[in-house]
């Protein structure tokens, strides 16, 4: 799962501000973002949701690596990410926190590993850890019945 050093992803704009993203992966298909109205034409996630996806993607990889290493099984986890955008003190718009729910089933709640992985995947989670470190952020793991199985802020 490592991936040191560094990397360069592309971004032209096209019109207006529908922005094209051309990744650093040749296999990886250009994405479009875009701003909601009335700047953008909403084509596209915007930068506060594609940094909501990649927190909880990052996360989900993390918790799955940890549990099942290289194989982890099909559709054994869901994740839900909600961005709270606030105004500062000068109104500008921000991001003020950010909740990660992860949703696991019981192939997941099950496995030897899940008890020790609980406490640590967060901590191998490049995106978040670093969004932490100015964003307030709280990660929950539930079970599909909504059981709380691990919780953090």
């Amino acid at each position: 799962m490592s991936e040191e050093g560094r990397f360069t992803i592309h971004l032209r704009q096209q019109e207006g501000f529908l922005i094209n993203v051309a990744f650093d992966w040749k296999r990886v298909p250009d994405l479009l973002m875009d701003e909601p109205p009335p700047l953008g034409e909403q084509q596209g996630p915007n930068a506060s949701r594609m940094l909501a996806a990649a927190a909880a993607n990052c996360l989900s990889a993390s918790l799955l690596y940890c549990v099942f290493k290289e194989e982890p099984p099909e559709n054994c986890l869901r994740a839900e990410a909600t961005c709270i955008m606030i105004r500062n003190e000068r109104k500008r718009l921000r991001i003020g926190g950010m909740e990660i729910r992860l949703i696991v089933n019981d192939q997941v709640k099950e496995s030897a590993r899940f008890a020790r992985c609980k406490t640590l995947f967060e901590d191998f989670c490049v995106v978040s850890a670093s969004i932490r470190q100015g964003i307030p952020m709280r990660v929950t793991v539930e079970d599909e019945q909504g059981l709380v199985l691990h919780s953090s802020e």
